[in-house]
């Protein structure tokens, strides 16, 4: 049967909504918590889909129960964190008897991180995106996360503007990053101001780099992105050999004109294996 969790193992931090003038409780709480809940079961599906079927997954902000309910139908648990305490009484009470769904009031920033394999999956609060994304890639075990966050966000991660953010390049070697579905606002009530998409983040069945090289790797994409010569190709020339690098930018492809966000990825791993591996000095 579900559960309903306010302590124990499970985070129980909430914040408290003030009874100050204005509008009612619930549309303080839908500010204060962020909360645009999805109403189109055609998103639903594709959602649930997206993420496919998982052992264990957890749901940021449980919400009505929508997804919740219809995560139980291909996954054998589903721990959903719900930090509005009226919502997760709620969703408790209505998923009660339902023997895959856990239902915690707490804050999922503070969730107890899973030993075994484990997916996330959820329509986030926007406005604590950055937030629910970094907890995710800190945890070793989980396996993808499939989140619903705006537009915006998911297509700056996912290169969609023909750009590459910091994040991305930096966890590209273990995780796969990509823009699934776009989401138009009115399958949200209240209707946000912006469209959504959903966001699959995907850990690689094999890392992209060796434990050994991840630490060397990320401080050279830091270094690359701090920009101190103007362009990549400048940057690097002033902490590398000239003719290393000239090597290293022609086998990745890269144009040395290049501003460091039009950089790929993969070829940010060339380059970093380029220049590493003394390949330059063999030619």
């Amino acid at each position: 049967m579900a559960q309903f969790f306010a302590h124990g193992n499970y985070s129980h931090t909430q914040k408290r909504v003030g009874n100050g003038g204005g509008r009612g409780d619930r549309d303080r709480a839908r500010r204060v918590f962020s909360q645009n809940f999805m109403i189109d079961p055609y998103v639903v599906s594709q959602v649930v889909e997206a993420a496919g079927p998982h052992e264990l997954v957890l749901e940021p902000g449980g919400g009505e129960g929508v997804l919740t309910c219809a995560l139980a139908e291909t996954c054998k648990e589903v721990v959903t964190y719900e930090i509005d305490p009226l919502l997760a009484g709620r969703l408790a009470s209505r998923t009660r008897g339902a023997g895959r769904i856990t239902v915690v009031r707490g804050d999922f920033l503070r969730a107890r991180v899973p030993v075994e394999p484990f997916a996330v999956v959820g329509n986030i609060p926007y406005a604590i995106t950055s937030k629910i994304v970094s907890w995710c890639l800190r945890a070793p075990a989980l396996t993808s996360a499939t989140l619903v966050t705006q537009l915006e966000y998911a297509r700056k991660r996912t290169g969609d503007f023909g750009r590459w953010s910091l994040l991305t390049v930096l966890t590209w070697p273990e995780y796969s990053w990509k823009l699934l579905e776009r989401v138009d606002r009115r399958s949200f009530r209240p209707v946000p101001a912006v469209d959504s998409a959903i966001l699959s983040i995907e850990r690689r069945p094999a890392a992209l780099l060796g434990v050994g090289s991840r630490a060397g790797y990320r401080a050279f994409v830091e270094y690359g992105f701090a920009g101190r010569g103007g362009s990549l190709h400048a940057s690097l020339r002033r902490r590398y050999p000239v003719r290393g690098v000239d090597v290293a930018f022609e086998a990745a492809g890269v144009g040395s004109g290049t501003v460091v966000a039009f950089v790929h990825p993969e070829q940010w791993l060339i380059l970093f294996d380029r220049l590493h591996s003394g390949e330059w000095s063999r030619r």
